[in-house]
């Protein structure tokens, strides 16, 4: 891979973890099982034995390529009972293909969709490429058709990534497209920052997948270039896309919404069409389609939709150049704006909010432009964010306009939620006017649902030059789209709280605690030293469940959060760890102020909960404490973990109800008790 495409691979990450719920390695999206039925070597003794052990492991993916394999589809002689009678009898390519089908079958389908993106709709396209790229294979006479099969059944890969783990999913897309006469993948771009099949680039390689089936992920709607390390799957890449457009002008596209597809000339040219029956071609797919059909229980279109689908795409070919890239008409005579695109390429608004205010300088040649927010609360617009980054310079911070004083053009801007522009002849006295030192201006309501999230500013303050009413109408969907990406921007941010919170106790999780400690072990080693790491185990937890009841169990668990939350200082860390196990973490100290804070803690659990015995059916809450101190010997944060939990077990052994430090300390414990600053954090 050369430097630019490494460069446009690290472009397509951080575009795919702008619009994704977490990391792609994180997604439990295609089961292990199946990665290492992809993964298998090409050595035919050790594929057998590699492939039976595999699917051995997996007694429900047993079960059922058991019960396959013995149904009327095969009409085997005698009743096969084990999987390596299976894959000698029917051959490790026949196996291995049902035993893919079936787990990304159950993984990602095998429910009812009601959204727009129809999941079984996708599932039968995918099936329906991967047995038409594969028999086009077997009439090439490609060496190895099984590989060509597993491309066509992962293509599209990218749009279940999207559906299922992005913050904007695959059915807004659809709900938004409108009928522009763009293709999918062009409309993606605008829509997301990046397409299905950069995603399913992405996804292929984090999950390191075979590098054939990420060339065909990739690739499948643009051939690659010379100079790609994927040209030498050029063929496969041709065979899996010339089956595509087939499904496609058939009805059998991967969502009902799909635009016209494309047939490159260098599909044409990687693959001699000359060679292949297409008739024998689709009678072979109808028939491997029939049994799918029977195993799946799906519904394929019938003869009548078919004919109408060849139409409509008959109609759609004539009309598009299949080598030219196609441009929706903009009577404006301006190009398709980058400013749209601005918003789909993160969810973080100090990033996305200010390129888009770049990108509407550099499309209308504006001066300045600036992103008003509402505060609610205080009842104000904001200047948050401006373009040059200059203008909102501190003299003029806090630049804030309330509510109240707002009259004029500006207000029916609010009330109406209509563009306008203001200038002095119209209105002298307008304190945008005076404040930024301007004759006119443009005011665009930024909306959600056609609620009021912001007011878009933007003059020609420097060149004077006059702002025309035919400007409107075409910084509105710039606006319209901040207002979404703001709208996804906030509801992120919500979902990420949530993301990181016990939903009980409403500490942080485990998670969050793993990458505390994960940017605490990474950052200067000398603040390490004055780490400390505890364990808070509630004792007897279980006789809480038995005695009182869940009920009771939870309040405890709450009694010990809001204790944590009340004596720790801002700065330091506290979380559930899991069950009835709490962790803190202390920065900026030492052994006695570590000692003291758990015993704070201890003594102050211990006092509550005298007073909530009677809750309790007598039963007294306490906790055994152990702490680590950071030491070198720790190379890890797993290290010291263990440490403090080998300690609090210590404490538990010792009678509960106490503390264990280690290393171990020895002193004045009623001295250590008040040695830990307790400002109270929020």
């Amino acid at each position: 891979m050369n430097d630019e495409d490494k460069a446009n691979t690290v472009l397509i990450k951080e575009a795919a973890r702008s619009i994704l719920k977490d990391e792609i390695k994180h997604l439990n999206l295609v089961p292990s099982v199946a990665i290492k039925l992809l993964k298998l070597t090409n050595d035919d003794n050790a594929r057998i034995e590699s492939l039976s052990l595999i699917i051995e492991t997996e007694p429900v993916l047993a079960a059922k390529i058991l019960k396959q394999v013995n149904s009327a589809a095969y009409a085997l002689p005698n009743k096969i009972t084990s999987i390596h009678r299976a894959v000698n009898m029917l051959g490790f390519s026949t196996v291995r293909q049902l035993a893919i089908n079936l787990l990304l079958y159950n993984k990602l389908v095998h429910q009812d969709s009601k959204q727009a993106f129809d999941l079984l709709f996708f599932w039968q396209h995918c099936l329906y490429v991967a047995s038409l790229s594969r028999r086009i294979a077997l009439a090439l006479g490609h060496q190895d058709p099984d590989l060509v099969y597993t491309g066509g059944l992962l293509h599209d890969i990218g749009k279940i990534v999207m559906e299922t783990y992005g913050r904007v999913t695959y059915s807004d897309f659809i709900t938004s497209m409108d009928k522009s006469g763009n293709s999918s993948i062009e409309e993606e771009r605008l829509f997301f920052g990046i397409t299905h099949a950069e995603m399913g680039h992405i996804f292929c390689l984090e999950w390191q997948l075979p590098t054939s089936i990420m060339a065909i992920a990739a690739c499948h709607h643009n051939q690659p270039a010379e100079t790609s390390p994927y040209a030498k799957y050029k063929t496969e890449i041709a065979i899996v896309s010339f089956a595509n457009y087939i499904a496609w002008i058939q009805g059998i596209g991967s969502a009902t919404h799909d635009s016209h597809s494309k047939l490159q000339s260098a599909v044409l040219e990687a693959i001699n069409i000359d060679q292949l029956n297409l008739e024998a071609l689709l009678q072979q797919v109808d028939q491997d389609m029939k049994i799918t059909r029977e195993f799946y229980d799906i519904q394929l279109p019938g003869l009548t939709t078919l004919r109408a689908t060849l139409v409509k795409a008959t109609i759609n070919l004539s009309q598009i150049s299949t080598d030219k890239p196609y441009v929706a008409a903009d009577t404006s005579g301006r190009k398709s704006s980058s400013c749209l695109t601005a918003p789909h390429h993160s969810l973080n608004p100090d990033e996305f909010i200010p390129r888009t205010l770049e990108a509407i300088q550099g499309e209308f040649s504006f001066d300045r432009s600036i992103m008003f927010t509402i505060d609610p609360k205080r009842r104000c617009l904001i200047a948050s964010y401006g373009w040059p980054e200059s203008i909102l310079q501190a003299q003029l911070q806090p630049f804030e306009i309330d509510m109240s004083g707002i009259f004029g053009l500006l207000l029916k801007c609010l009330r109406e939620k209509k563009a306008v522009i203001i200038n002095t002849k119209l209105e002298p006295h307008n304190q945008i006017i005076q404040r930024l030192k301007t004759n006119e201006f443009i005011a665009v309501p930024v909306l959600h649902h056609n609620r009021l999230v912001g007011v878009l500013y933007a003059d020609n303050s420097l060149s004077k030059k006059t702002m025309h009413e035919q400007l409107l109408p075409e910084i509105m969907p710039i606006a319209y789209e901040l207002g979404i990406a703001m709208f996804n921007a906030k509801q992120y941010n919500q979902q990420k709280k949530h993301a990181q919170l016990d939903h009980l106790t409403q500490l942080f999780n485990k998670r969050m605690v793993n990458n505390v400690l994960t940017d605490i072990f990474q950052g200067d080693e000398s603040k390490l030293a004055n780490i400390a790491i505890g364990f808070v185990d509630i004792d007897k937890f279980k006789l809480f469940n038995d005695t009182c009841g869940h009920q009771a169990g939870d309040d405890a668990l709450k009694i010990v959060a809001d204790i944590l939350r009340s004596l720790t200082r801002p700065g330091d860390f506290i979380g559930r760890y899991g069950g009835e196990e709490f962790l803190f973490i202390l920065r900026n100290t030492d052994q006695k102020g570590a000692y003291g804070y758990a015993e704070r803690l201890r003594s102050e659990i211990e006092r509550r909960g005298k007073i909530m015995s009677g809750r309790f059916h007598g039963h007294l809450l306490t906790v055994s404490i152990g702490v680590s101190m950071y030491s070198t010997d720790y190379t890890h944060y797993n290290d010291m973990i263990e440490a403090a939990d080998q300690a609090m077990y210590r404490a538990k052994n010792e009678g509960r109800n106490r503390i264990v430090m280690q290393p171990e300390i020895v002193a004045d414990k009623n001295k250590l008790a008040s040695s830990y600053d307790t400002t109270v954090s929020g």
